[in-house]
């Protein structure tokens, strides 16, 4: 059980906000090496700052309940309310690069250490331990398992021909003999240029991103007419 306010000495605040410091360095510092928006100084902010605000939670809350004032404070009531507000510092994080979206897994990160940092201020250190030991091993060591997963990928083949160069099924059909997916076809026709662009959404595993990107763009390079083919 965590101490009670009217028993919390200078040591008590210092260990829990000591252990939030702790617990925003080491994730921040996994962030901070692969070079991600929010990295070790925002990382422990987060969870230094959420520490303090339960600790002053705590402090509000037993004092009013030692006073005579009918005043009773909620203490969730302000971590509630640091969640929301670590949403729009999450939000933040997040870029969409093209059909890529990066930071999702940063702000998730932002979210759990303040949720760790709530944990460390509010005395349960037993619990916030094991929630730092569970977000160690997410950010350690599920990495390198996901890296043996060959999951699917997706991708957008583009091709700019002549207007009558080729078939346009012609392009969907090189692509299918590969271990590839074409899962939408668009076709744009510029009149006035006499070209045609085609645009294919596909789907593929990634353990064969290099070959088949190398093997379709040397296919789709040998039909008629083509002036130009992009992989993205």
């Amino acid at each position: 059980m965590p101490p009670t306010l009217s028993s919390l000495s200078t040591s008590d605040v210092l260990l829990r906000i000591g252990l939030a410091l702790l617990a925003g360095l080491v994730v921040g510092f996994e962030r901070e090496s692969h070079g991600r928006a929010a990295g070790l100084r925002t990382t422990m902010l987060a969870c230094v700052s959420s520490a303090i605000a339960m600790i002053l939670s705590e402090y509000l809350f037993i004092h009013a309940s030692e006073s005579a004032t009918p005043w009773r404070p909620d203490p969730a009531r302000l971590a509630a309310g640091i969640l929301t507000g670590m949403g729009f510092l999450g939000a933040g994080t997040i870029i969409r690069e093209g059909h890529l979206v990066r930071g999702i897994t940063t702000a998730a990160v932002l979210w759990y250490v303040t949720i760790l940092g709530l944990a460390f201020g509010s005395g349960h250190i037993q619990l916030g331990l094991i929630g730092m030991g569970i977000v160690l091993i997410a950010l350690f060591l599920l990495p390198v398992i996901e890296g043996r997963i060959n999951n699917d990928w997706y991708g957008t083949v583009v091709v700019t021909a002549a207007m009558d160069a080729f078939a346009d099924r012609d392009v969907r059909q090189q692509i299918e003999t590969l271990p590839i997916r074409v899962k939408k076809m668009d076709i744009e026709y510029d009149l006035e240029q006499k070209r045609k662009t085609i645009c294919c959404q596909i789907k593929f595993q990634r353990l064969d991103e290099l070959s088949a990107s190398q093997e379709v763009v040397r296919r789709l390079r040998s039909l008629p007419g083509v002036l130009k083919v992009k992989w993205s």
